[in-house]
């Protein structure tokens, strides 16, 4: 029986549930980056980074490329940075209602 749609789109968001996992996406919408450069941009431990970094392969958010003895990172296509861009706009959208709330109650004392 197949998944229905719902659920495959809650596991998928699910799988972007991690901060880690996130930054990653987020350093790769500048291009194609080597791991030991995502270790020291997000100061974690190279196992920990290896983790997150199979979940989003797996997930076919990222493609990996060896160049010599040097991995290299990339998105998958232009449809994952749309989406961190459109999260953005609802994170900015969401602060934004919130701070006019808490300027009316600040108002309001």
């Amino acid at each position: 029986m197949p998944v229905p749609l719902y659920q495959a789109k809650a596991e998928f968001f699910r799988m972007l549930g991690h901060p880690v996992r996130i930054r990653v996406l987020e350093l790769l919408q500048a291009g194609p980056t080597p791991v030991r450069d995502l270790v020291v941009a997000l100061d974690v431990e190279p196992s920990s980074l290896s983790q997150q970094l199979a979940q989003l392969r797996r997930a076919g958010l990222v493609t990996a490329t060896r160049e010599g003895s040097t991995v290299v990172y990339a998105l998958a296509g232009a449809d994952v940075a749309d989406l961190l861009r459109a999260a953005r706009r609802i994170l900015t959208e969401l602060l934004a209602d919130q701070g006019v709330l808490l300027a009316e109650l600040r108002a309001a004392d």
